[in-house]
């Protein structure tokens, strides 16, 4: 962390507003479609920043600023690199959480102040079930960049899921014994296509580290247990704790 003065560097971005109705948080807009917002803690030592694309809620970047400082989100000595603060909500949006990436994730200020970037938290409305709190680097800039979608404020949940298979009829399957990272619409694809295809199973992992295996061997079994019909969608939603 650096003694640098981060009003003065924001200030100096150019086109740059105050948020109304929030102390010592600023806004401006890098290009069409972009809105960017940035509030800094009471000491002024770092600063948490909410960017959105397309759909700029004001009452909701503002509540999330102002979560992100109470709870000084990404702050802690040795902050992972996702953390997550529960209990947050606003409005009639379904998030209950605010996550913030570190400063090795998001990379908003990298390139162009570098010691802005290193004092800053990426925050974002989020939902329990997308986070286990362990996630590496490698696995929390997947996540923030390429699955999580943080800058779309409509977004619905993308759970933390992790998924191994193996489909003797589509010849598709995962790459080694480990479980990756995969999508709702992937899983649900997959449990999808294992009827008619005996010998074949589904294996998935959910934030809490719950697992399931699913296969189709005549019958439907799930964890060794027979089953009268196979998954539905809810129950895959419920097992992935997602609202």
């Amino acid at each position: 962390m650096t003694d640098m003065n981060i009003e003065q560097a924001v200030t100096e971005i150019g086109n740059v507003e105050e948020v109304p109705g929030l102390p010592m948080a600023w806004r401006w807009s890098p290009m069409s479609r972009f809105m960017f917002s940035l509030a800094m803690d009471v000491d002024g030592g770092w600063a948490y920043q909410m960017n959105s694309l397309n759909v700029h809620d004001q009452g909701l970047s503002r509540a999330v600023l102002a979560f992100a400082r109470q709870h000084s989100l990404g702050r802690e000595l040795g902050a992972r690199p996702l953390t997550v603060a529960t209990g947050f909500s606003y409005g009639t949006y379904r998030f209950d959480a605010v996550a913030a990436a570190a400063p090795l994730v998001h990379g908003y200020h990298h390139g162009r102040n570098e010691a802005l970037n290193e004092v800053v938290s990426a925050v974002f409305p989020a939902y329990q079930c997308e986070f286990r709190g362990d996630e590496s680097l490698e696995e929390a800039v997947l996540r923030f960049k390429r699955m999580l979608r943080p800058t779309i404020v409509s977004r619905p949940p993308v759970p933390y899921l992790r998924m191994r298979y193996e489909n003797t009829r589509t010849d598709g399957g995962s790459v080694g014994p480990s479980r990756g990272f995969t999508t709702y619409d992937v899983l649900l694809r997959e449990l999808g296509l294992l009827e008619g295809a005996p010998g074949s199973f589904v294996e998935f992992e959910n934030s809490h580290g719950q697992v399931w295996n699913v296969q189709w061997n005549g019958s439907w079994l799930v964890n060794g247990t027979a089953q009268d019909a196979p998954p539905s969608e809810s129950w895959v939603a419920s097992a992935l704790g997602c609202p």
